[in-house]
């Protein structure tokens, strides 16, 4: 007997589609079916039945006539979407974040990006930055961002930004994910946004996220 309640099998089966999704098992643009989700998530089939309408009003995967389900395609429509509701939350986000953050917070996030910027530019001088840095960066990078917007306390718009984190985390895999190239001018950028969030001055915030975000949607598009 299952004792698991409907709601705790949709959040699980949702769970594991994201995880799944990210881990890169489906691919963006992939056709999948419902019985492939359900031996690829070991969820029943009335959890992926439901499952099913909320990954399509997330955008997550659409329903293409005779063909099936598909997995969300990564083209520039999806790309410039994607960046540009980043930039409308996350230069807000940021100007409030730099006039609420304690400045303990702001404290730890400078010195961990000048703790990871230190550690890349040490091993791109030796041995090169090997995977499990980059890994570790490029979650100091996810982390700042989520920090900022979760910062809000606003329960309908950290929703939504994490559904659109996952479509930029899929742009990444297929476009832009951090790599010896990017990674250490990506931290230095954060390290201009936080020393305008030290500085306590929204608009000059806000202008460095703005920048941030618009040069990673030129990375992903150029690299089209």
């Amino acid at each position: 007997m299952n004792n698991k309640a409907p709601g705790n099998l949709r959040e699980q089966a949702y769970g594991s589609f994201t995880e799944h999704l990210l881990a890169r098992s489906l691919r963006p643009g992939q056709f999948v079916s419902q019985r492939e989700l359900v031996e690829l998530t070991g969820l029943g089939l009335g959890a992926i039945r439901e499952l099913i309408p909320r990954l399509e009003a997330e955008g997550l995967i659409k329903t293409v006539p005779k063909r099936g389900m598909q997995i969300a395609h990564v083209d520039l429509n999806l790309i410039r979407d994607a960046f540009e509701f980043r930039i409308f939350i996350e230069t807000e986000a940021t100007a409030l974040f730099t006039q609420r953050a304690s400045d303990a917070d702001i404290e730890r996030h400078d010195q961990e990006h000048r703790a990871i910027i230190a550690e890349c530019e040490n091993a791109a001088a030796h041995e090169g930055i090997q995977p499990e840095l980059v890994a570790r960066a490029q979650a100091i990078d996810w982390g700042f961002h989520h920090a900022i917007v979760d910062a809000l306390g606003n329960r309908i718009i950290g929703d939504a930004y994490r559904v659109n984190m996952i479509k930029i985390r899929l742009i990444k895999q297929e476009q832009t994910q951090l790599n010896n190239a990017v990674i250490i001018p990506t931290m230095k950028e954060h390290l201009g946004i936080i020393d305008a969030i030290k500085s306590r001055d929204p608009a000059a915030a806000d202008a460095a996220m703005r920048q941030h975000i618009v040069s990673a949607l030129h990375r992903a598009i150029e690299q089209r």
